[in-house]
C-alpha cells in the first residue's frame, strides 16, 4: 500500500509539473513554439541512431515475450518511420497557429461587441499503447495548441518513448520553453494507469489510444473528460456499378498496405450483382498478400469451400492483422444495412461510378469519415492536411474524426464593452 501511495503522489508530482507548463505554453508565441518544434524535428533526425537503439531493446523484449506481429508492427521503428516522426513535427510549425483565432464574432443591438476566441484546453493526457511515434506526434500538436503533454505510453515501449521524450524535453529547453511542456509517466503499472485517468484538476482532457481492454478501463474508470480513440472495424463497399479495377486497387490497399492499423479494411462487401466476377479476382490479388478471407455463405459460394466461414463476431472484429471478412449483398440499401450493423464508426469507403449511390451512401452511413473511391487509409491527420493526429475520435461530441490542432483548443467567449449595464 505504500508503495502505491508513493506512486500516486509521484503521478500527482509529474501533473503538477504539466499543469505549470500549460500556464506558459497557453501564453507562447507562434514563433517560440515553432523554434521547439523545429529543433525537436533536427534532434529526433540528428539522434536517430540512439532512438533507434533504445527501440530495438523494446522490440527484443516484445519478440521474447512472445506478441503477435501486429504488436511488434506497431512498436518496431526504423530510419523510415523516425524520418516520418522528425517530418511530422516540420509539418505542424507550418501549420497555422489556432490559438487566438477568433472563432466567431457579432455586435448586440446594445454596443457589446461578442467574439469566441480559439484558446488551449491546457493539460492533454494520453495514455496508449506500443506506438511510439504517438510520444512524437502527440507532443506535437499540443505544444502548437499551447498545451502540455502529459504522457503514459506502455511498458512494451518504454525505452523508445523515453528516448523520444528526452529528445522533445531538449527542444524544448532550447527554445526557451518550459521542459515540461512534455512529461512521459515511466510507471506503467496498471494501477498507476487507472490513477491516471482519474485526475481531475490535472488533466482537462484525456486521449487513450489503445485496444478495447484501455478503452473498456477508461470508460468505466475516468474522472476526467476523455475523446475515443475507437476500433476501426473499417468496411469497403464495392457497388455494382463500381470500375472493378479501381476497386481491386483499393480493396489491396486498405487492407494490404499497413494491416495492424485502425483505417485498415477489415470487412469487405461487394455487390451480389458484380460479386461473381470480383471476387475471384480479388481474392487472389489478396493471397498473394498473405490475407485470409472469412466469408459468408454466399461469399463461399464463390470462391469455394475452402474459405473459412464468417461468424457474426468475425464481422464485429478490428482484426488488425491480415485477415478480412466478406459479405455478399443484394444492393446498396443491404450494405448499408450491413455496415451499420458492425461498424465501429470509424472509416467507410465505397466503390462506385453511380452519383446517386454515393451521395446516399455519404449521408446514410454513420462514421467519422466516409469515403468515396478512395481507401480507408487516407483517414489519418497526415493524408488529410492536418500536419499530424493525436488520434482519431469515434465520438460525436467535441471531436470526430482525425484530431489535429483545432481538436486541441476550445473557445472562450471575450466580451467588448463601453460601460453597458444590464436593466
Amino acid at each position: 500500500m505504500a508503495d502505491l501511495t508513493s506512486a500516486h503522489q509521484e503521478l500527482e508530482r509529474l501533473g503538477g509539473r504539466a499543469r505549470e507548463a500549460a500556464r506558459v505554453l497557453a501564453l507562447a508565441t507562434t514563433a517560440a513554439k515553432n523554434e521547439a518544434l523545429l529543433l525537436g524535428a533536427d534532434l529526433l533526425a540528428a539522434r536517430s541512431a540512439e532512438i533507434l537503439r533504445a527501440n530495438e531493446a523494446d522490440v527484443d523484449r516484445a519478440v521474447g515475450g512472445d506478441v503477435t506481429a501486429t504488436v511488434v508492427d506497431r512498436l518496431r521503428l526504423d530510419e523510415r518511420r523516425v524520418a516520418q516522426m522528425a517530418d511530422g513535427l516540420r509539418a505542424v510549425a507550418e501549420l497555422p497557429d489556432p490559438v487566438g483565432e477568433i472563432v466567431e464574432g457579432h455586435r448586440r443591438p446594445n454596443g457589446l461587441e461578442v467574439q469566441r476566441v480559439r484558446v488551449p484546453l491546457g493539460v492533454v493526457g494520453v495514455i496508449y499503447e506500443n506506438r511510439p511515434n504517438v510520444t512524437a506526434d502527440a507532443a506535437a500538436l499540443c505544444l502548437k495548441a499551447g498545451n502540455a503533454a502529459f504522457l503514459r505510453g506502455s511498458s512494451g515501449a518504454l525505452e523508445s518513448n523515453r528516448a523520444v521524450a528526452a529528445i522533445l524535453r531538449e527542444a524544448l529547453r532550447k527554445a526557451a520553453l518550459p521542459e515540461d511542456g512534455v512529461v512521459l509517466v515511466e510507471d506503467t503499472s496498471h494501477e498507476t494507469a487507472e490513477h491516471f485517468v482519474r485526475m481531475s484538476g490535472v488533466i482537462d482532457c484525456l486521449v487513450p489510444r489503445g485496444g478495447a481492454a484501455l478503452i473498456d478501463m477508461v470508460r468505466a474508470t475516468a474522472s476526467v473528460p476523455y475523446v475515443i480513440d475507437g476500433d476501426g472495424n473499417c468496411h469497403v463497399y464495392v457497388h455494382r456499378s463500381a470500375d472493378l479495377d479501381m476497386a481491386e486497387r483499393i480493396v489491396v490497399n486498405a487492407k494490404t498496405s499497413r494491416p495492424s492499423v485502425c483505417n485498415a479494411m477489415e470487412s469487405l462487401v461487394v455487390d451480389a450483382a458484380v460479386a461473381g466476377e470480383f471476387l475471384p479476382r480479388v481474392a487472389r490479388l489478396l493471397g498473394t498478400h498473405g490475407v485470409e478471407l472469412l466469408g459468408d455463405e454466399p461469399t463461399r459460394a464463390i470462391l469455394g469451400k475452402g474459405i473459412a466461414p464468417a461468424t457474426e463476431a468475425d464481422f464485429a472484429t478490428e482484426f488488425l492483422d491480415l485477415r478480412c471478412s466478406v459479405a455478399v449483398v443484394d444492393g446498396l440499401e443491404s450494405a448499408i444495412a450491413h455496415i451499420r450493423r458492425y461498424s465501429s464508426g470509424h472509416s467507410e469507403a465505397i466503390v462506385t461510378s453511380d452519383l446517386g449511390a454515393a451521395t446516399r451512401f455519404v449521408r446514410e452511413v454513420d462514421a467519422a469519415a466516409v469515403l468515396v473511391n478512395a481507401s480507408t487509409r487516407f483517414v489519418d491527420g497526415g493524408e488529410l492536411g492536418l500536419g499530424a493526429e493525436i488520434g482519431i475520435s469515434t465520438q460525436k461530441l467535441h471531436a470526430r474524426g482525425p484530431m489535429g490542432l483545432r481538436e486541441l483548443t476550445t473557445a472562450k467567449y471575450v466580451i467588448y464593452g463601453q460601460g453597458q449595464t444590464r436593466t
